[in-house]
């Protein structure tokens, strides 16, 4: 789960969301995860795989309305509320 709060100082209002994101590893080898392990940083990121390198081959799927709310804050999400990005 992922939440955002976005709050507007000129109208002294507030949009927040949670944005669920499902996901499924696949069936791992101990030695897919040992190399895994030997070239991607495992620590800095939630679950351990880095979806946006070399984790997403663990992954069998990701299942949720914003994929970026798994890595970084969900821009989908912020456009939907109006945030102009870029």
């Amino acid at each position: 789960h992922t939440g955002v709060c976005v709050f507007n100082q000129i109208t002294d209002s507030h949009d927040c969301a949670t944005i669920t994101t499902e996901v499924k590893f696949r069936s791992l080898t101990v030695e897919e995860i040992k190399r895994y392990v030997d070239r991607e940083d495992v620590l800095g990121c939630a679950g351990s795989a880095k979806s946006e390198g070399l984790g997403i081959s663990l992954l069998d799927s990701i299942q949720g309305p914003d994929p970026t709310a798994l890595i970084v804050l969900p821009l989908i999400t912020l456009s939907d509320a109006g945030i102009s990005l870029p």
